[in-house]
């Protein structure tokens, strides 16, 4: 598989124009780039898992109840989408530092620093974007369920079948977010590989400015390429999604 995929690169990369001889040098063999995708998915599907458990009910709750501050506590997640991930990195990086109040934890420069950090990150959009696709679900819908005598429970099952490909779109949204994070898992995680290569808190979007920083380009531009394959995947489920919500 490995020796698949190998091949695979070094002819795309020819077709590219890139010299076939800087290809076999790339670390692939050694695990260094297979330990740096696992870095990678572990800690972006974690928080983002994480962040879903936590965004998806509050967007339900925010879509099918009125309460004081409500327009509030959205306008607090829409300015959120916005929020710099380098302060983001850095108050994460307070917080579990040996100062902070997650200090005991010893937490700093970890995965699980990492995935506190993406988890931040990923929860305002994941919560907006499930949010609007609540809301935005026709009337005539919840009409409808009322109509035929629905309950409560009924009605928001309705809704929420119908918004399903909003949800599903916000949660790869999230996922989108916390892959291509830079500043702050740099920040948090250190970028950090053990003496034998293998990567313990390095990414793929930190392996990429380290190596480009380098001058080891031809590894950059795998990195990258792999990194634009996982986008590619993540809009395929998308479009699929999309496919079965119309039927």
């Amino acid at each position: 598989m490995e020796q698949r995929l190998v091949r695979g690169v070094i002819v795309l990369l020819e077709l590219l124009g890139y010299p076939l001889a800087a290809v076999f040098d790339l670390p692939f063999r050694d695990g260094y780039v297979w330990s740096i995708i696992y870095v990678s998915l572990y800690v972006s599907l974690t928080a983002v898992a994480l962040s879903t458990l936590v965004s998806v009910p509050v967007a339900i709750v925010m879509g099918f109840s009125a309460f004081p501050g409500r327009q509030f506590v959205k306008s607090v997640i829409n300015t959120g989408m916005g929020f710099p991930s380098v302060v983001v990195g850095l108050a994460v990086l307070f917080l579990v530092s040996n100062q902070g109040p997650l200090g005991s934890l010893e937490l700093i420069f970890t995965k699980e620093a990492m995935i506190i950090s993406q988890f931040v990150l990923a929860t305002p959009p994941i919560t907006a974007i499930s949010l609007a696709a609540i809301t935005g679900v026709n009337d005539r819908v919840r009409d409808a369920a009322h109509v035929l005598g629905g309950t409560r429970l009924d009605v928001a099952l309705v809704v929420l079948k119908e918004a399903r490909y909003g949800i599903a779109t916000a949660i790869l949204a999230g996922f989108g977010r916390a892959i291509s994070e830079v500043g702050s898992v740099l920040i948090v995680g250190g970028n950090i590989t053990g003496a034998d290569g293998i990567s313990k808190t390095r990414t793929l979007t930190t392996a990429i400015q380290l190596e480009a920083r380098q001058g080891k380009y031809e590894t950059a531009m795998v990195l990258g390429a792999i990194l634009l394959a996982l986008v590619l995947v993540i809009n395929a489920v998308v479009v699929r999604l999309g496919d079965q919500g119309v039927r």
